[in-house]
């Protein structure tokens, strides 16, 4: 016997509900990892950033040195 119009709109609405859970807990994976990912590329920009002012530091030093030893020549 053929079901109820209503029953098998309600079953496929059902159906759509269930699968919008799955993307909607899909989504809310991949923002936990999207934020895990900012995080890590926030860490990086910072390591770079120190590594940046250690190198800074490093040619400083080393332009101290050679004017001592008059390696460089004078600004024309």
């Amino acid at each position: 016997m053929v079901e109820a119009p209503g029953n098998l709109i309600f079953e496929y609405l059902r159906h759509l509900d269930s699968k919008l859970d799955r993307v909607l807990e899909d989504i809310g994976d991949l923002k936990i990892r999207m934020t895990a990912v900012e995080e890590r590329i926030a860490q990086i920009e910072l390591s770079i950033a120190g590594v940046n002012r250690r190198i800074d530091r490093v040619e400083a030093r080393l332009d101290r040195i050679e004017r001592r030893l008059d390696l460089v020549e004078p600004p024309h």
